[in-house]
């Protein structure tokens, strides 16, 4: 709102420094400031009223230390993010911004199945909460919604590089790279990054392929079915993850300013051509969001490091894992998430893992057998002795790491 605000007083009253509000790295940083005060100054309010309210953490004896500490933690702290995600995203990015659009879309989505688990976990004292069938039909709602608009909306677009004879259905653009003229069209793609490949990128249409000519046309279905494992896979990801105090918090801050710069690239025209990198026009608004979005989880993260003062819940498990699988699908960067959510993923395979092997040692022995001490993967490691606080540090540091080595794939094929 305010991005229109000041250029309307530029444009009719030539205020001075309301231009400054055209550049996105400023909104960005105000969006971090921003956002840091609503998650730090008011929620401070919404824990006091959480507690008044008596929304406590239902804790189950597990055995690890520490643990019974927590009941009775305010839970449900999602909110406190959402509000510091959405507030500044409505105050500094374009909002006819088809991406920007999407983003909030997915928050509010996937914040109001968190919130509705919460909700009936607290209030209907039913420990096991939304039925898990509903939250994946949620999940896959949003999925179904997202891979249609990415297929189909005209404002989504790549900018790729044509050779002659060029088709004239689509404007072509020239322009001199050096002293070679470059070619290039705006068009609705399927086209993805892909690390570690010739040109960085992968057409999910070509997969089809294998059945024949023709089959291109059905690249649709290919990418509806990975939009809805990418996405039900890092949301519930983040889910698990979010099992000590300050863990998915810190490494989803982290994977948003990956995911910033991602952004930043990919939408810059002058910087994609450098990088030989696919350049997606007006895909640079979400650093906005982006930034919304790390200075929600920081923010969060004063009250939830530990010991924790107030967890997230669903309400904001769900949300983060979401916007972050939706933000790499946006940006054509969903194939790098194995590698930047290597947290999420590890949690997840270790449920997997446990759970698949239990049931079939149980199967053949009759006595079920375990891979962890304790799943999801951090437990394990509690299990063995080591403090939560060690724990979370040390995969914050393989956060980093994961994070500097998907930057890098940009010019690794």
């Amino acid at each position: 709102m305010l991005y229109y605000l000041f250029s309307y007083l530029e444009k009719n009253f030539s205020i001075p420094g309301a231009g400054v509000f055209q550049y996105i790295t400023f909104r960005m940083a105000m969006a971090v400031i921003t956002s840091l005060i609503v998650t730090t100054v008011y929620g401070r309010r919404l824990i006091d009223y959480l507690r008044y309210k008596q929304v406590g953490e239902t804790v189950r004896n597990l055995g690890l230390e520490g643990q019974m500490q927590k009941a009775g933690t305010p839970t449900m702290g999602g909110i406190i993010i959402i509000l510091g995600i959405v507030i500044p995203t409505l105050l500094f990015a374009k909002l006819e911004n088809i991406y920007v659009i999407m983003m909030l879309i997915t928050t509010l989505w996937l914040g109001a199945i968190g919130f509705l688990d919460d909700y009936i976990k607290v209030f209907k004292k039913n420990k096991e909460g939304l039925a898990g069938r509903f939250k994946i039909i949620g999940q896959v709602g949003l999925a179904l919604i997202i891979g249609f608009t990415m297929y189909s909306a005209p404002g989504i677009i790549i900018r790729q590089e044509v050779k002659p004879p060029i088709k004239y259905n689509v404007p072509v653009e020239f322009h001199m790279k050096g002293n070679k003229p470059v070619y290039t069209q705006d068009i609705r793609s399927t086209k993805t990054t892909m690390p570690f490949y010739k040109n960085n990128e992968f057409d999910y249409s070509k997969v089809l392929t294998v059945f024949g000519k023709g089959f291109e046309k059905y690249g649709l279905i290919v990418f509806m079915f990975f939009t809805i494992v990418i996405i039900t896979f890092i949301s519930n990801g983040a889910n698990i993850t979010d099992g000590i105090d300050g863990l998915a918090t810190g490494t989803s801050a982290i994977i948003g300013i990956t995911l910033a710069v991602l952004a930043y690239v990919s939408g810059n025209t002058v910087i994609a051509d450098y990088l030989n990198i696919m350049y997606i026009p007006n895909s640079g608004e979400m650093v906005v969001f982006a930034g919304a979005f790390v200075g929600a989880c920081v923010g969060f993260l004063w009250y939830n490091s530990y010991p924790a003062q107030v967890f997230m819940g669903d309400t904001g498990s769900l949300a983060i894992g979401g916007i972050i699988a939706v933000f790499a699908i946006m940006i054509r960067k969903e194939l790098l998430l194995p590698l930047l959510c290597g947290i999420f993923v590890i949690e997840n395979l270790s449920v997997i893992m446990q759970v698949s092997w239990f049931k079939y040692t149980k199967k053949r022995s009759g006595e079920g057998r375990r891979i962890f001490l304790m799943a999801p993967l951090h437990h394990h490691y509690q299990k063995k002795g080591f403090h939560e606080a060690k724990i979370v540090t040390r995969f914050w540091i393989i956060g980093i790491m994961l994070a500097i080595v998907t930057i890098i794939t940009l010019k690794l094929r």
